[in-house]
């Protein structure tokens, strides 16, 4: 007699393996192995081989047999226990058959869906970090959470991300405190580093230290006042190249100019630093041409170095996948002259681009900082920053601007430039923290977020409503049952919703924190080892450096929401005011559970980079296809206007700014501009300007960036480059706040479309 195995293959009948299955559901109910229960095995393994009729018998019609002779036996209990072991291990293997076959072909590459537009999913180490990140993700849902949060996930209705790196306990993103570690230099796994002694060294540290950090976590890291902090290793540099230009320039012995700088050192009330600043001006007047040789070599120094950081950051490959660090840098109110040398070299290594084709750099994200009275207008000291700013903004899409002066950020202190208003490049941000730390930026970071799924919760409560419905009153209604109402009666219905699935929402991001600070501090020994993370202190656990942290909770689709709650979206005055609602019901519970529990909540516009595409497919998988719902492959990220809207970008503002105020973990209002833009700064900068002064917190302006890899001719190309002819061409895109290579290759099918079905904003 043969027995068809689950995967085909054939093996004899085997009576022990039916004693054992049996025996098994009598020691789970009876807790040991009586004789009474071997003969009881034993026999129902006889009757079932006497009474097999076929010669080739399935392995799952055997099981079939065994659950009919227990339930024929006097222990219907031990029958009961059978049949929920066998369900158990039917789950087990369909969880691991799928599993098995999704990390089969993502160590295969036969199925690259681009999750993340900055991994290379097709390398060796894109293969085995996406096999990897399935089974963590799987141990994730399986083990790390309670089965509220696995089936909130699972349901596409609070989405929990990065899930591989839940099950090792990472947390989210940081903005590091570079000023402390460039000062006091900072400690690795195989070393130790001094601290930085010119300009040029910091720069070096400063790509080192970033790739570090991001392997203790999975998100971004920024700086947040690059431009501050660089000034005085900036007067360092200086002060080195003018000792030289004493010896060389001004014929000082090295005896005089060793003495001089002994004098420098121990003149602690004019220099207390030992370093020469660049509005000394009795040294200028004494030394003139020694001044002049050091500021040239100075301005050299910085240009190289920043060079250096844009390719490091370019090309110092992090994380498996072949992934670069996701990084930021924040600049553009420091008014010293030393950070103005900064800004300006930033920007011009910006506009210069990198490489010999001088390409876009992709990282660091830049992000200049507006600030009314400093660079917002002529006359203030870093207007001209400000119009350079703008001027790669218009041909590299770098800087986005950051709002000094929202009103979100009220309390920061001006003579603090680690508590001025900066971003990482995604959208996150780190509002006023509740445990001590004020608006202070570096240190902190978001630990992790959820995002709810609105279009979802909206369609369960329009399901709800229906299911009331007398049969009679159902068989009337001629249209789908998701349009049979609109209106107040289901706006109610999903703000109740709406509000249990915030609390929700709250409860899974609060054990995952727990999780998270339940991990050793030598989990992410350079992160807590160099005080990376402020407020760590080792008697207490690594609790008490990431409670100054941000919890967020996000949301998705708020266009597609509104359509299917009362047929119009934001951009119309009725669902602006549904949509007023929806968000002050998000400012009002992460407030209420900010001031319970003592953690950082926030309202978070997600940047839903893979999440715009997978929810809607699980959404679509659900619930079919819905006109100006699930008509394409995404849903409108968090409470954006629809893409395919045509309006001025000044529409756009009016009325992205009036949600962007409900959000304090981050979000990004950006306008899309064609490529004449560039030969436009004075528009640029009138958009830009109107974008703060609607009290937009964080902004982007989108222009065509395309490249010609044959010639290096960048700007908007169709199919052929109108300098060489060439054909192949790189077509760079944001993906979220940041920019990503070729969005024809790098972003997933829902971004992919979403790309191509923005409208310029030039109605």
């Amino acid at each position: 007699m043969k027995v068809i195995k689950r995967d085909g293959r054939i093996t004899g009948f085997d009576k022990e393996k039916i004693v054992n299955a049996v025996l098994k559901a009598y020691k789970e109910i009876d807790g040991n192995i009586t004789e009474q229960s071997i003969r009881e095995a034993k026999n129902i393994a006889e009757h079932i081989f006497r009474h097999i009729q076929k010669d080739c018998t399935s392995v799952e019609e055997i099981q079939d047999m065994v659950e009919k002779e227990l339930m024929r036996s006097s222990r219907k209990d031990v029958a009961k226990s059978y049949v929920i072991y066998r369900n158990d291990r039917t789950r087990l293997r369909q969880k691991n058959s799928k599993l098995m076959k999704t990390i089969d072909e993502k160590l295969k590459g036969s199925n690259i869906q681009n999750q993340n537009a900055n991994v290379d999913e097709a390398s060796f180490g894109g293969r085995r970090g996406e096999a990897i990140s399935e089974l963590m993700k799987q141990h994730a849902l399986d083990n790390c959470m309670s089965e509220m949060a696995k089936n909130n996930h699972l349901n596409n209705e609070i989405y929990i991300h990065d899930l591989d790196s839940y099950s090792v306990g990472m947390h989210n993103c940081l903005s590091i405190p570079f000023d402390k570690l460039l000062a006091n230099g900072f400690k690795t796994r195989q070393t130790d580093v001094r601290p930085a002694q010119s300009v040029n060294t910091a720069f070096q540290l400063l790509a080192v230290i970033f790739q570090l950090q991001s392997l203790q976590q999975f998100g971004g890291c920024s700086a947040t006042h690059l431009d501050w902090t660089m000034v005085p290793y900036v007067r360092k540099s200086f002060t080195k190249h003018f000792r030289d230009g004493l010896r060389y320039v001004e014929k000082l012995s090295e005896y005089k100019t060793a003495r001089f700088h002994e004098w420098l050192l121990n003149d602690k009330d004019n220099h207390p630093d030992g370093t020469i600043h660049l509005d000394d001006s009795e040294f200028k007047q004494q030394y003139p041409d020694a001044w002049e040789y050091a500021v040239d070599m100075t301005k050299r120094e910085i240009y190289q170095a920043v060079e250096g950081m844009y390719h490091n950051l370019n090309t110092l490959q992090s994380r498996s996948g072949n992934q670069l660090p996701f990084t930021s840098i924040n600049y553009g109110t420091c008014t010293n002259p030393e950070g103005r040398l900064i800004t300006k070299a930033l920007l011009d290594v910006s506009l210069k681009g990198i490489g010999k084709l001088h390409k876009t750099p992709v990282f660091p994200c830049g992000i200049f900082q507006y600030a009314k009275g400093i660079n917002d207008k002529p006359g203030t000291p870093n207007y001209d920053l400000y119009r350079l700013a703008l001027k790669s903004t218009s041909t590299r899409l770098y800087p986005n601007y950051a709002n000094v002066d929202w009103s979100g950020n009220i309390g920061y202190d001006k003579n603090d430039p680690k508590t001025i208003f900066s971003t990482m490049g995604c959208r996150t941000a780190n509002g006023l923290d509740i445990n001590g730390f004020g608006q202070l930026k570096d240190g902190r970071g978001n630990i992790c977020p959820v995002t709810i799924i609105l279009p979802t919760l909206a369609m369960i409560a329009k399901e709800k409503i229906w299911e009331q419905l007398p049969q009679a009153s159902k068989e009337q209604i001629a249209v789908p049952p998701y349009e049979f109402t609109k209106g107040d009666e289901a706006v109610a219905y999903f703000l109740n919703l709406l509000r249990e699935k915030i609390t929700e929402a709250k409860d899974m991001l609060i054990e995952r924190f727990e999780w998270i600070c339940s991990q050793s501090a030598d989990s992410a020994k350079f992160m807590y080892e160099n005080g990376l993370m402020e407020g760590y202190i080792p008697d207490e656990g690594i609790k008490s450096a990431l409670k100054h942290g941000t919890l967020a909770i996000g949301q998705l689709g708020l266009a597609e929401t509104l359509q299917i709650l009362i047929g119009a979206d934001q951009t119309t005055e009725a669902g602006m005011k549904v949509a007023k609602q929806i968000e002050q019901l998000f400012k009002d519970k992460c407030a209420e559970f900010k001031e319970k529990y003592k953690l950082n909540f926030g309202v978070y516009y997600t940047p839903a980079e893979n999440l715009v595409y997978t929810a809607m497919q699980k959404f679509k998988d659900k619930y079919g296809v819905i006109p100006d719902v699930s008509d394409k492959d995404y849903f409108t990220n968090s409470i954006h206007v629809p893409v395919w809207k045509e309006m001025t970008p000044f529409e756009k503002i009016d009325i992205e700014s009036q949600l962007t105020g409900y959000s304090s973990a981050g979000c990004i209002t950006y306008v899309e501009l064609p490529s004449s833009a560039k030969n436009n700064i004075d528009a640029i900068e009138t958009i830009v300007n109107y974008a703060m002064e609607k009290d937009i917190p964080y902004f982007a302006i989108n222009v065509p960036n395309d490249t010609c890899l044959d010639c290096g001719f960048t700007s908007e190309i169709a199919s052929t480059c109108p300098m060489c002819g060439g054909k192949n061409i790189e077509r760079l895109r944001r993906v979220t706040g940041y920019l990503t290579g070729n969005y024809k290759t790098a972003f997933n099918k829902g971004k992919q479309q979403e790309t191509e079905m923005r409208v310029k904003h030039t109605k």
